[in-house]
């Protein structure tokens, strides 16, 4: 057990900050009978802008459904949000 506990870190309380906002604005989009992934990931490929959201939403006895927004959780505002998971 004590393994892992040196590669976890601590949370970032502006990424926690962004990412709950994020999810609000998700729920507020979709209702809140989804289950939400909100995570951040450093694109490698040279045409991407660098950091990027991914957010997953599962909804019961459904195929989970992946939307990418080319910025950071920090930089994304709730315009962006709402036109991503428009057509979920």
């Amino acid at each position: 057990m004590a393994l892992f506990g040196r590669f976890s870190r601590k949370p970032d309380p502006v990424e926690e900050a962004a990412r709950a906002r994020i999810r609000g604005w998700v729920e507020a989009a979709l209702g809140t009978d989804v289950t939400l992934t909100i995570s951040e990931i450093d694109c490698a490929d040279p045409t991407c802008p660098g950091l990027e959201t991914i957010i997953l939403v599962m909804r019961e006895g459904e195929a989970t459904q992946a939307v990418k927004l080319r910025k950071s959780m920090i930089e994304a505002t709730e315009a962006d949000i709402r036109e991503a998971v428009k057509f979920l």
